[in-house]
């Protein structure tokens, strides 16, 4: 599970913002929000709400940035890494970017540092608890674009092995990601891979295409059909199955298939994990899921892309919620409350909260009326990000303020709305200049 998240100098955050699944004192809500490791206290939920344009969005790219930097490292050195530095100041586009994250895997504590620019992983840092033990440190020499590797004492490894992961970690690759293409085994990089892999998911979007998604977890038993059916009803989706159906291959349909599949294969430009992902997503487009509805006394059948655009999102989320249950997983997703009722909005939160148990969402939202009622969230689970009069990303939570801005008897949502806490659009009146022209 993670502990927090640091960033520095990303997109539109230029100081060191982080974010905190550490529980407060408060035992409010315990038993749904909180699940704990050995003596530490973390959070199922952060819910960062924010204007537009405030950096919510940039607080899920920035860890989806740091998962892509291990695992899927650069093939040669003049790749340049894919993101923006802070913009609006004339030194931090020259400055090194800082991402650091603390989390759980296998109830050890790790803590994985690192500082790049567009061209180069410059310093990277990983230890381990207890002691804060150094696992490894690196720096780049820039001269002789290569990267320099000192292991702790208490790193068991050889000799070869060293040299083996020095000439694979790339100056534009961590650590990491140059162990991923080496045949070797360091047991703490293991788990530090396994949990970027299969712990921390991809950013969810509204844009996501949910639906294949589902369908590809389906496929590979990853989800419970029975677990999806009981969140779709108890959602009031009226839903009392699903059946699942390949789509009928027109021997058009098919030849392209075999075309794109043979095309991506070749692209020796793509990595062999990015070409199976895509022809992955090729696969999960031919499967149809069909919903199916009870209505007087009949069932009939719907295919999921004649149903309404609220109940395919929800579909989608349903298949992630029971992955969620059922697995340990985290999820960045942005706008979850896109194409969502406030109502079913709240109900998957507390869906998620009841039932699943080393699970984590980093979600950014603008639903309000959750704010109303201090016996749905709390409020170290809330967070806010704001723009300074520098146009840089400041992020804080809820409980950061004291009881003069937000007591126990307090309205949320009004506080929220009258400005205080800051996270909302400062709007002029509606008038405009406008030139019409001469009347004719």
């Amino acid at each position: 599970m993670i502990v927090n998240f640091s960033i520095k100098n990303f997109g539109c955050i230029k100081d060191r913002q982080t974010l905190s699944f550490e529980a407060e004192k408060s035992k409010h809500l315990e038993d749904f929000y909180v699940h704990k490791i050995k003596n530490t206290r973390l959070l199922k939920i952060a819910l960062i709400y924010g204007a537009n344009a405030s950096g919510k969005s940039t607080v899920l790219k920035a860890l989806d940035f740091l998962r892509n930097l291990v695992l899927e490292p650069a093939s040669i050195k003049t790749e340049e890494l894919e993101f923006e530095p802070f913009l609006f100041d004339p030194s931090t586009p020259k400055q090194n970017s800082e991402l650091a994250i603390e989390f759980f895997q296998n109830e050890t504590k790790y803590y994985y540092e690192v500082e790049f620019n567009r061209h180069a992983v410059m310093k990277e840092y990983l230890s381990k608890s207890p002691y804060n033990t150094i696992i490894f440190k690196r720096e780049t020499d820039l001269k002789n674009r290569v990267a320099k590797i000192k292991f702790g004492t208490k790193t068991k490894i050889s000799k070869y092995d060293k040299q083996t992961l020095a000439l694979n970690t790339l100056w534009n690759n961590t650590v990491l990601g140059g162990y991923l293409k080496t045949n070797i085994e360091i047991k703490e990089l293991q788990e530090v891979v396994n949990w970027f892999e299969y712990f921390l998911l991809s950013v969810i979007s509204s844009e996501t295409n949910l639906t294949g998604l589902v369908n590809m977890l389906f496929d590979k038993n990853k989800i419970n059909k029975n677990t999806v059916l009981n969140i779709l009803k108890k959602a009031d989706f009226n839903v009392s199955d699903i059946e699942f159906k390949k789509a009928r291959k027109t021997p058009f349909l098919q030849e392209l298939y075999t075309l794109l599949t043979l095309e991506i294969k070749k692209n020796s430009g793509l990595s062999k994990k990015k070409r199976e992902q895509i022809i992955e997503k090729i696969d999960q487009n031919i499967i149809k899921p069909f919903l199916f509805h009870f209505v007087n006394g009949k069932n009939y059948q719907l295919p999921l892309e004649h149903e309404s655009k609220g109940t395919q999102r929800y579909y989608g989320l349903a298949g992630l919620l029971a992955l969620l249950i059922h697995d340990r997983k985290a999820v960045p997703i942005d706008e979850l409350e896109a194409s969502l009722h406030p109502d079913l909005f709240q109900h998957f939160l507390l869906t998620f909260l009841a039932n699943a148990r080393q699970s984590q969402i980093i979600a950014t939202t603008h639903n309000r009326e959750i704010l109303n009622d201090k016996d749905v969230i709390r409020d170290d689970a809330l967070w806010i990000t704001d723009k300074t009069e520098n146009a840089a990303t400041e992020l804080y939570s809820f409980a950061d303020f004291d009881s003069s801005v937000i007591r126990n008897t307090t309205n949320r949502l009004n506080v929220y709305k009258s400005g205080k806490l800051g996270g909302i659009p400062n709007l002029s009146d509606y008038y405009l200049n406008v030139d019409y022209g001469q009347e004719k």
